[in-house]
């Protein structure tokens, strides 16, 4: 058995190469821009403009009474001057006439017969926003990765429609086992549904990979074959459940080692013992057990990090935290365990209780699971009042 952090140290080495697509705007939150950064083609604002509803006038003509000599209004065109003894009407956002250099808010402006009275001196530059002053043409700006709708707003004030992202990597979803249902069908007798794939399918997407459901597939080492190299072609990665183990009737590991490379077989963590890691024509395989908690566990620790790593993101993009265990938990010495545990934050910092069984096949423990907390190898049991590192699952 090798440990999580090498199979995740090997899986990362040997991941798929990024590829890149472009797309609108309104549909690029949350991607990741390729590159992260651009250089900005105009200046924002374009013009200078003022920040307050008010009179443009120059400085050096207050206080006193001045003429009203036009207005300005956001997006026009056509400005009057603002010229000595003169001030002009100025809305919010609005260019800033040629001649002003200030402007004095409505609120400190008294009008009086087509004149303005304003009593206090002000400062050049007084509520005026300069050319580029938030953005200068032919700046490089960092974008946000991934876009955020901040980060979406920069690029449309520069007036990009479009912008280049990572694609999302192609992900096939392949479950096999004679058993598996669909949900929605009739259960047949001796058969139970299929928890794993539209699991797998909402993990992978919420890793930030383009999931692709693949048929599942029953026992029979030819057809588990021939969909292993179907989802091999057409996919940047292929994830298995069930058939990795030693039984009669588990097919994914051999299959994988006679169409390409075996890479490693069996991980020390609990759950997910089984795991069989490969390639098929150049394509990664990773065969998840078919336990569902396993599944989604081992997906979570390798899977997980794996896609976040084509896009170019760093670690597995969840929070960790210390947590005190609050009783003991049995487990084998010689695998980490990730126990599915509720948190709670008290005065002392976070409390851990197994949020229900720790078997690999009670899924709905895992569904009310605030993390995972790692009790290392070594240890026979998560001991109570121990503080252990917690990967915490939910935003």
């Amino acid at each position: 058995m090798i440990s999580v952090e090498e199979a995740r140290e090997r899986l990362l080495a040997a991941r798929p190469a990024a590829r890149t697509e472009v797309l609108a705007l309104v549909n690029a939150r949350g991607r990741v821009p390729s590159p992260t950064a651009i250089t900005a083609p105009v200046d924002v604002p374009p013009f200078a403009n003022s920040a307050m509803d008010g009179f443009a006038v120059r400085a050096a003509d207050l206080p006193g009474r001045l003429r009203i000599g036009g207005e300005s209004a956001a997006g026009a065109a056509r400005l009057p001057d603002v010229v000595p003894g003169t001030a002009v009407r100025v809305s919010t956002g609005a260019p800033l006439p040629p001649g002003a250099d200030a402007v004095v808010p409505i609120e400190q402006a008294t009008v009086i017969d087509g004149e303005v009275e304003i009593a206090a001196a002000v400062q050049t530059g007084n509520h005026v926003r300069d050319t580029g002053h938030d953005t200068r043409a032919g700046e490089r700006v960092e974008l946000p990765s991934p876009l955020t709708p901040a980060g979406i707003g920069v690029l449309a004030s520069l007036g990009l429609a479009e912008i280049t992202v990572v694609a999302r990597p192609r992900v096939a979803v392949l479950s096999s086992g004679e058993e598996l249902t669909p949900p929605g069908e009739t259960l047949a007798a001796g058969r139970i549904y299929d928890a794993n794939t539209p699991a797998l399918v909402a993990a992978i997407a919420e890793a930030g990979g383009e999931p692709v459901e693949q048929p599942r597939v029953g026992d029979d080492p030819a057809a588990v074959a021939a969909a292993l190299t179907t989802a091999a072609e057409t996919a940047d990665l292929v994830v298995t459940s069930g058939g990795v183990s030693v039984g009669a009737h588990d097919h994914i590991r051999d299959a994988i080692r006679r169409l390409g490379r075996l890479d490693f077989w069996r991980i020390a963590m609990q759950p997910g013992k089984p795991l069989a890691v490969g390639e098929i024509g150049g394509t990664t395989v990773i065969g998840l057990p078919g336990n569902p908690v396993s599944a989604l566990v081992v997906s979570e620790l390798l899977v997980r990090p794996l896609i976040r790593a084509v896009l170019g993101l760093p670690g597995d993009g969840r929070a960790h935290l210390p947590a005190v265990l609050d009783e003991e938990v049995g487990k084998d010495p010689e695998r980490a365990a990730y126990l599915r545990v509720a948190l709670r934050q008290t005065d002392a910092g976070w409390n851990a209780h197994p949020a229900g069984g720790q078997l690999s096949s009670q899924l709905r423990a895992l569904a009310a699971a605030d993390g995972l907390l790692v009790v290392p190898i070594g240890e026979p049991a998560g001991r109570a009042g121990a503080t252990y590192d917690t990967m915490v699952l939910r935003d």
